[in-house]
């Protein structure tokens, strides 16, 4: 089986992380910090929003299940795509939302998935296509959040359930938790 990567920011990683997760095709959710000039910065370094970091999540997927702009149209389903560095009461510039295309076809097929988001939103896209940078894995404890310890944060319980319904919602023949029912 091949694996393909692509690098989403969508605002919180613990959020983005859950969702994806579900994702049919999904095989590795990893969050970490993409697209600043500190090399290997903390959470609390990245949370200040003076590293220029963004919270991320690098998508291991299956590309013979989930092609890259499928990936892409789930992302902005499931988040804010109109919110201009922030998601929610999440705000700065680590919340942004961004792709870090690949390759040139990630970067074009980006483009057009921002062309598909702002047909179905009335406000303006503000999702940027940023060039690849370093990646940063998020510290452990950040790591696979939902399934631990994000079920027991009330942040979490709060925003985590509602973009798993909007997932569920809009593309339950992609989401494992409704395949195995």
């Amino acid at each position: 089986m091949t694996i393909e990567y692509a690098i989403v920011a969508g605002g919180c990683f613990w959020c983005t992380e859950a969702v994806f997760k579900d994702v049919i095709g999904v095989e590795t959710v990893e969050s970490g910090y993409i697209g600043g000039t500190t090399e290997n910065p903390t959470y609390e370094q990245v949370c200040t929003g003076e590293t220029g970091h963004a919270e991320a999540i690098r998508i291991g997927f299956n590309p013979d299940q989930l092609k890259y702009g499928d990936l892409l149209d789930i992302s902005f389903a499931t988040h804010d795509p109109t919110q201009l560095n922030r998601q929610g009461n999440d705000i700065g510039t680590q919340y942004r939302s961004a792709i870090f295309p690949l390759n040139d076809e990630q970067k074009a097929e980006a483009e057009a998935a921002i062309a598909r988001a702002q047909e179905s939103n009335t406000d303006p896209v503000v999702t940027v296509i940023e060039p690849i940078a370093p990646w940063y894995p998020a510290e452990n404890y950040h790591q696979d959040y939902w399934d631990g310890a994000g079920q027991r944060n009330g942040y979490c319980m709060a925003v985590i359930p509602p973009k798993l319904q909007k997932l569920r919602k809009s593309f339950a023949n992609r989401t494992k938790s409704l395949q195995d029912k």
